[in-house]
């Protein structure tokens, strides 16, 4: 296996040369990069046109990651050729959250084949349902599949997200790609850095990943007491204070449902995963020193 990386920023040029001699078919390069790059295109072909032969994978960012820095309105690149995996790219449309399991299905089966080992899934980061996407993955690839992946970001601005989709940046989708064979080994693991705070309250009334009630009150409205001054700054705001559930009070398991929008009408809140009538739940904030220690 062989890696090229490279962080392309603000005004700065790109030279090709050290990810066209990765360029094959059994290349893989991921590019991440700034959400308002699907106004200005150009800037990611100079890129994957240096890959022509390549499979191309990509999204937006809340930050671009390169090395030990992390930059804003840059563009991160990791080239990877495989000596000896093959592999294959998959998407599908995602319009709403409702799409979400199809999709999840749909990608599933565009990778499944006998030698399948594992499959890294990025998508749209505002018009799906995480834990739908990943039923629909698994429930169609088996659990002898390694699947992990993210959602696309877009900063604090909660807007509009991208993913590469025919090697340019466009919203609305779910991608893919497949590793195969017996000389590849996949594992994932995630590690988070959020304290629970206030009282422990059950979700009274919920649809999907949209929760209305919390103990027979208004989600919004409660969520709204906790932030004080912070509220006025929703849902950018509520990156820093993510939601924990968990199934019963005796249960140690806890998820972490990060927000993706408020509706002041009905006082409801979206979340990034389902958020089950009947779980428990509780509000959390960012301790950032062990954020940067589980990252």
């Amino acid at each position: 296996m062989h890696v090229e990386t490279c962080a392309i920023k603000t005004g700065s040029s790109f030279s090709p040369a050290s990810l066209s001699t990765l360029d094959s078919e059994e290349t893989l390069v991921l590019l991440f990069g700034a959400p308002d790059l699907i106004d200005t295109p150009h800037r990611i072909r100079e890129v994957v046109d240096a890959c022509p032969r390549s499979h191309v994978m990509g999204c937006s960012t809340a930050g671009e990651i390169h090395g030990c820095e992390i930059f804003d309105d840059s563009i991160a690149v990791a080239a990877v050729r495989f000596d000896h995996t093959p592999i294959r790219t998959a998407h599908a449309a995602v319009h709403s959250p409702n799409d979400s399991y199809a999709a999840g299905r749909a990608i599933a089966a565009q990778l499944r084949q006998p030698s399948l080992r594992g499959v890294l899934v990025l998508s749209d980061g505002l018009n799906v349902n995480g834990s739908e996407l990943v039923k629909g993955l698994n429930d169609t690839l088996g659990e002898a599949v390694v699947v992990t992946g993210g959602l696309a970001g877009d900063g604090t601005h909660f807007k509009r997200t991208w993913v590469l989709k025919d090697r340019t940046p466009q919203s609305g989708y779910v991608t893919a790609v497949g590793f195969y064979g017996d000389h590849i080994r996949l594992g994932h693991g995630s590690k988070g850095g959020w304290d629970k705070f206030g009282p422990e309250r059950q979700v009274t009334k919920s649809i999907g990943n949209v929760l209305y009630e919390l103990d027979g009150r208004a989600a919004l409205g409660l969520y709204k007491e906790y932030l004080g001054d912070r509220a006025s700054g929703l849902p950018a705001t509520g990156l820093l204070f993510p939601l924990a559930i968990r199934t019963s009070q005796a249960e140690g398991k806890v998820l972490v449902r990060t927000i993706l929008a408020v509706d002041e009408a009905t006082q409801s809140m979206t979340f990034a995963g389902d958020i089950p009538e009947g779980v428990f739940a509780q509000l959390m904030r960012a301790n950032f020193d062990r954020l940067i220690q589980g990252a």
